[in-house]
């Protein structure tokens, strides 16, 4: 079993207006990852993820991927440390 990991994001590009909140939240229920993402003033999108390393990254390369609205063109990732007791993953506003 893979140690937990928690990373914090900051995505930047088009990622305000095309669903990419709910983009982010299906990544990470399919992937079995706790947290929670936040839309900023700035226009930038800002989440926490928790999870097995390898579906933490699986949920980061799809938001890299991006579909035909969302386009990340940077995500600053930065290690935190795992919040005990964390169950799902929501959308902050």
């Amino acid at each position: 079993m893979e140690d937990v990991i928690r990373r914090y994001a900051c995505a930047a590009g088009r990622v305000q207006g095309v669903g990419f909140r709910m983009f982010v939240r299906q990544q990470a229920v399919m992937n079995d990852v706790t947290g929670w993402v936040m839309n900023m003033s700035d226009g930038t999108v800002t989440m926490e993820l928790q999870g097995a390393a390898s579906a933490v990254e699986a949920a980061f390369e799809a938001m890299r991927a991006g579909n035909y609205f969302i386009r990340v063109e940077r995500l600053d990732v930065e290690e935190r440390g795992p919040v005990s007791g964390e169950r799902d993953f929501s959308i902050k506003y």
